[in-house]
């Protein structure tokens, strides 16, 4: 799957990847949804000081762009259930070494 063609976007690869994860909360709801499916109450509570409002619209938007699934299941109550696509699983590979990055630093005040 690719990512879809935003304007603006389109003249590199970082252009490209920043377009996707532009949201303030977006690298946080991916790393969360890496460990393993979770529902929007359980998100909600993982990502401290996100509204409902906001992580449902980011949610929507991640879900646009192919690198988050959602997935109704067929109950009363109805339960969703928000997954990673091989798409979004591969962003998370590429934010890793950024995640790194940040940790070694935060940590470093010599740098």
């Amino acid at each position: 799957m690719a990512l879809t063609r935003r304007p603006g976007a389109d003249h590199c690869g970082i252009a490209a990847a920043m377009s996707v994860i532009d949201g303030k909360w977006k690298v946080s709801i991916l790393w969360e949804l890496n460990q393993r499916p979770r529902r929007f109450g359980e998100l909600r509570r993982l990502v401290p000081g996100v509204s409902e409002k906001v992580l449902a619209a980011q949610l929507r938007e991640l879900e646009a762009d192919g690198t988050v699934h959602r997935k109704v299941h067929d109950e009363v109550p109805p339960r969703v259930e928000y997954s990673l696509t091989p798409l979004g699983q591969d962003l998370n590979a590429a934010l890793e070494p950024l995640g790194a990055w940040g940790a070694k630093h935060l940590l470093d005040d010599t740098a």
